[in-house]
């Protein structure tokens, strides 16, 4: 039954998406198997009518699970963490479970919709490209500066205590980005630093990596 279930998978991806990164690592945590559908983002994929009918929005991640579709990583990852119970991405403790949200929603809200790709785009066309990268590495600092101080009594092994939760989920693809392609000096942020290195060391994560999917341009 699981096996079959499994096979009715999809995941509507982009390679460099922190997004659909999430998405990965938590079918990874999973144990899920799935079938990998890229969508170009800077050939305009997202905006063909195929797969606007799938997310109208034109934003990857899209699961596919047989006849239901669902768009955007946070509904995902909750349909995914309900659906298979192995290796649940919240803890039972409520205090905990609300840190993980807190985290969660710092990347989801306040740091990845300020610098995605339509709002780079937006900058250079409207300010000069050389202001881009100045933009992003502020959004971070910002963010980065607030997890930091959310996160300096909770964390252990990961972000929350000693077990992958939402939280990391979220974190992982965000520290990627900053470190290695917006070129934030990894020793600003200690805490966030130790993760990213833990992170790198676990292999549902590592499966997930960016460079690592079919689509991966090197």
């Amino acid at each position: 039954m699981a096996s079959e279930q499994n096979k009715k998978l999809k995941l509507y991806s982009y390679w460099r998406s922190s997004c659909s990164f999430r998405v990965r690592i938590a079918l990874n945590l999973k144990g899920l198997k799935y079938d990998y559908k890229p969508v170009n983002l800077l050939k305009g994929e997202q905006s063909h009518p195929e797969f606007l009918k799938l997310n109208p929005v034109g934003f990857v991640p899209v699961l596919v699970d047989g006849d239901f579709v669902l768009a955007d990583s946070l509904p995902i990852i909750m349909y995914l963490d309900d659906k298979y119970p192995q290796h649940p991405l919240l803890p039972s403790d409520i205090h905990k479970r609300a840190i993980n949200f807190q985290a969660s929603h710092i990347v989801s809200s306040a740091i990845q919709p300020l610098q995605n790709l339509s709002v780079l785009n937006y900058i250079g066309e409207k300010v000069g490209p050389d202001e881009k990268l100045a933009w992003v590495q502020s959004v971070l600092r910002k963010g980065f500066t607030a997890l930091e101080k959310l996160l300096k009594d909770h964390t252990g092994r990961y972000a929350t205590g000693d077990e992958i939760f939402l939280a990391d989920v979220f974190l992982a693809p965000q520290l990627h980005a900053a470190f290695t392609r917006f070129s934030i000096p990894m020793n600003e942020f200690p805490i966030l630093s130790r993760l990213y290195e833990t992170y790198n060391a676990t292999p549902a994560f590592q499966e997930a990596l960016p460079q690592n999917q079919p689509d991966a341009v090197q």
